[in-house]
């Protein structure tokens, strides 16, 4: 089935009464790319700015288009469509679409990675591949945030492969997918414990561990504020950790910062990472604040990873 893709461009003031004219005409599946919509959502998850794609940002930049999709034999609803983007005093834009199974092509942005020197990350549908050695991890990718595909994740998979140790517990803080908590426990962790704010990683995380044969006690997955939740903060310094992980952004660990030596043992170490360059020295300060010296330093991109320790006075 061959499909056309139609574009109408539009004034971001009148983009609402376009779509509601569309809706009313029959064509109610619409895509509406909108810059005052994007900025909006910006506003709305300012701590996840520092993931926001910047060509992205240039892309939206003054553009509000609505786009929908009709097959190309569907002459009817073009004539239709074309007789109502006219009356609205527009015009509209047609590309034809290749023929792509759909269904199952965008499985096809998910291929087998490879990570430092012992880890490969897989989509469930790929579990049966033979990983040449490495340990796969098997996650249900694109659910939420952790896939294996960011700079900030890979560096923390690294510094894995060098600390983790066999029979070592493990606290992941903004655990989302689970992906560095089922990574401690393919490298020898007794255990490993995420926690994250979005009630949905909890279920999403439990799932991915299970893809792996991992569950309870092995993994245990929690949602909730370590800095607002006391039942959270008491229930997690019941147990002491040989690594606590925090791959999250710059802002949340530097008002993690303060609990943090809370998890950590004088022998413990501290992975942080999804820090920009930019705002490296704002995080050393915080952890230094914290009581908490960095020991080593990653780079990858404009991202950098943080390996920390407690440190004893």
């Amino acid at each position: 089935m061959a499909w056309l893709e139609i574009t109408i461009n539009t004034a971001a003031s009148d983009i609402a009464s376009v779509a509601t004219a569309l809706t009313a005409g029959g064509f109610s599946e619409l895509v509406m790319e909108d810059q005052a919509e994007f900025e909006e959502f910006l506003e709305q998850n300012r701590e996840y700015w520092d993931y926001i794609d910047e060509d992205l940002q240039t892309h939206l930049q003054g553009l509000s288009r609505i786009k929908l999709y009709l097959e190309d034999s569907d002459t009817a609803s073009m004539e239709r469509l074309e007789a109502l983007v006219a009356g609205l005093g527009l015009k509209l834009q047609v590309a034809p679409l290749p023929e792509v199974d759909y269904e199952e092509s965008w499985k096809d942005s998910y291929p087998p990675q490879p990570i430092g020197e012992r880890l490969l990350v897989l989509p469930y549908w790929l579990a049966d591949t033979d990983t040449q050695g490495r340990l796969p991890v098997i996650l249900d990718p694109g659910l939420t945030f952790g896939t294996g595909a960011h700079p900030s994740t890979q560096m923390v998979m690294r510094a894995m492969e060098e600390l983790v140790r066999p029979g070592c517990h493990c606290l992941d803080l903004g655990s989302g997918s689970g992906i560095l908590s089922i990574t401690a426990l393919r490298l020898g962790a007794a255990d490993a414990v995420g926690v994250d704010i979005d009630p949905k990683a909890e279920a999403i995380a439990r799932e991915n561990a299970a893809y792996n044969g991992f569950s309870s006690p092995e993994f245990t997955a929690l949602t909730g504020n370590v800095t607002a939740d006391r039942g959270l903060m008491r229930r997690l310094e019941e147990k002491e950790y040989d690594i606590v992980l925090v791959n999250i952004v710059a802002d949340v660990i530097i008002a993690l910062a303060p609990v943090l030596p809370r998890f950590l043992r004088s022998e413990s170490r501290l992975i942080c990472s999804g820090i920009l360059d930019s705002r490296l020295e704002d995080v050393v300060s915080a952890l230094d604040a914290a009581g908490i010296s960095v020991l080593s330093l990653r780079q990858q991109e404009d991202w950098r990873c943080i390996v920390a320790a407690r440190r004893d006075v």
